[in-house]
């Protein structure tokens, strides 16, 4: 390379493309520790972190252990938020009402695994 040369960065499509795999992983992992229960889904509705922005609420919920397209379609006509609004585009007022919902979700479905546990460990004995 000469003195003279300029570095010219690279191409605006490929530019792109690390971008949009950058958010997929990101995205991935993120999908990953919700499903194990490091992350809750609420907090991350609430905090809204840059791999979640352009992410839909749907995308999000059914990351969750045991949520399928009909929970989430039903939990969200509750509210009604619509399957496809993505989480940076919610208000204030929609991330809090959707994760004070969702943490109830998950509270009684605690209580209620709670209340089976010991019937299963007699059953087991």
């Amino acid at each position: 390379m000469t003195p003279g040369a300029t570095m010219f960065p690279a191409p605006q499509h490929l530019q792109a493309l690390e971008r949009a795999n950058a958010v997929r992983l990101a995205r991935a992992e993120l999908k990953r520790r919700i499903a194990a229960g490091e992350i809750c889904a609420a907090d991350v509705i609430v905090r809204s972190p840059w791999e979640a922005e352009s992410m839909t609420v749907a995308d999000l919920l059914t990351s969750q252990r045991r949520w399928g397209q009909t929970r989430c379609r039903r939990f969200l006509q509750s509210i009604p938020i619509s399957e496809s609004k993505t989480i940076g585009s919610m208000t204030d007022r929609q991330r809090h009402a959707v994760a004070g919902l969702l943490r109830e979700q998950v509270a009684v479905a605690h209580r209620s695994a709670e209340a089976l546990t010991p019937a299963f460990a007699v059953a087991g004995a």
